[in-house]
């Protein structure tokens, strides 16, 4: 059976903001999860135009994570048949996602994203059937609230309140009771994620498991995508892609390396980046 839930995470910062933001999150989290043995691989970026969705960035990654996928799913397949291949196309506000897995060759996931300057409030951002509005269950997320659930544990879901969290740089926050109603600015990315496994016995497990995964996810991203607002506040989109080159470099070098491991102290991501700069 086909499952559809839109999840609606309501962010305090502007349309304009969440975009540098976002992109700016997505490339840490991606430098913190790739080390010499597992991690994100950056297989092609390019520019894109579509009707739908207009121009955009058309990205393709390649997910070789395996120590994060659930136990009983790695007693029947090996390493390589789990890699999670993603294409998506980015078109801000909108964007579409397409996951996909060499084992569940006959399953579908997709993400269809619309971002709207609101507070959660739009019902069908996403021009949904009145059949796929019957079937559709929306769960709107609360990124100051904390998830201890077996997937948030997986993902790593950061440890930081957001209930006492204040920005230094632009003295947002913290997100108390309400916030939502409350806080300017104020945006909504509204998610969409279908999700069909037509496996029998199998299906409705894999369906439940995918989609309390990509929650994780998206609770844990735009938690952080917050708490680091102070890093990437202020930074255009022209920097913001060179970055995405610089950070592409980086991860390809990371996955190359030799499994040594080194001390000293931690470096943030603008650091690593550097320093791969520095080699080019």
């Amino acid at each position: 059976m086909v499952q559809i839930k839109e999840f609606r995470i309501v962010m305090p910062m502007s349309m304009e903001e969440y975009e540098i933001g976002l992109s700016y999150t997505i490339m840490k989290m991606e430098q913190q999860n790739t080390n010499s043995k597992e991690g994100v691989e950056v297989v092609q970026q390019v520019p894109f135009e579509d009707e739908k969705l207009g121009k955009g960035q058309f990205t393709s990654k390649a997910y070789h994570l395996q120590s994060k996928i659930p136990s009983w799913m790695k007693g029947f397949a090996s390493a390589s048949a789990l890699t999670v291949h993603e294409e998506s196309w980015c078109a801000f506000p909108k964007s579409r996602t397409v996951i996909k897995c060499p084992l569940f060759s006959k399953c579908s996931l997709t993400i269809d994203t619309v971002n709207r300057p609101d507070n959660g409030c739009s019902e069908n951002v996403h021009n949904l059937s009145s059949e796929q509005l019957a079937a559709r269950e929306v769960e709107i997320i609360d990124i100051a609230s904390m998830s201890r659930d077996y997937w948030s544990k997986v993902i790593g879901a950061p440890k930081v309140d957001l209930t006492t969290f204040k920005s230094q740089r632009t003295e947002r926050g913290p997100l108390l009771k309400g916030w939502m109603d409350s806080c300017r600015p104020v945006m909504t990315t509204y998610k969409l994620v279908i999700m069909d496994a037509p496996i029998w016995g199998l299906g409705e497990r894999l369906e439940d498991c995918v989609i309390a995964g990509e929650r994780a996810l998206f609770l844990a991203c735009n938690r952080l995508c917050f708490a680091w607002i102070d890093e990437w506040y202020g930074m255009t989109v022209e920097q913001i892609r060179e970055m995405e080159r610089q950070t592409d470099m980086l991860l390809k070098k990371t996955l190359k390396k030799a499994g040594s491991k080194h001390e000293g102290k931690k470096k943030t991501l603008k650091d690593e980046i550097a320093a791969v700069g520095s080699c080019t």
